[in-house]
C-alpha cells in the first residue's frame, strides 16, 4: 500500500509540472505573438490546459473525497467557461473591426 501512494503522489506531481510547463507556455506566447488574435490563442492555452493539469494533480494527490469532488467540479467549471470566454472575447473582437494582421488572403481558382 505505501509503494502504492508512492507512484500516485509521484504521478501527481508530473501531472502539476506539466500544468505549470503550459501555464509558462503560454504565457510566454502571450508575451511574444504578434497580434491579438494569437495572443488570445496562447492566453486560451493557458486558461485551459495548465490548471486541468494541476487540477488532475491536485485530485490525485488528496486523502479527501470532498475535497476531491469540490477540484473535480471546479475542473468542469474551467472545461465549459474558458473556451466559451475566448470565443466570446474573438467574437467581440472581430465585430468591433479587429482584423487579423497575418491574415491570409483567399484567392479564388479561375
Amino acid at each position: 500500500m505505501d509503494a502504492w501512494s508512492n507512484v500516485v503522489e509521484i504521478i501527481s506531481i508530473v501531472f502539476m509540472a506539466i500544468g505549470a510547463f503550459f501555464i509558462f507556455v503560454g504565457g510566454v506566447g502571450a508575451l511574444r505573438m504578434p497580434d491579438f488574435y494569437t495572443r488570445m490563442h496562447a492566453a486560451s492555452l493557458t486558461d485551459s490546459a495548465g490548471p486541468i493539469f494541476i487540477l488532475i494533480g491536485l485530485i490525485l494527490h488528496t486523502d479527501s473525497f470532498l475535497v476531491a469532488i469540490k477540484l473535480f467540479t471546479v475542473l468542469v467549471f474551467i472545461l465549459i467557461t474558458g473556451p466559451t470566454a475566448s470565443n466570446a472575447l474573438a467574437s467581440a473582437a472581430l465585430l468591433a473591426g479587429n482584423k487579423p494582421s497575418l491574415a491570409v488572403k483567399q484567392t479564388t481558382a479561375e
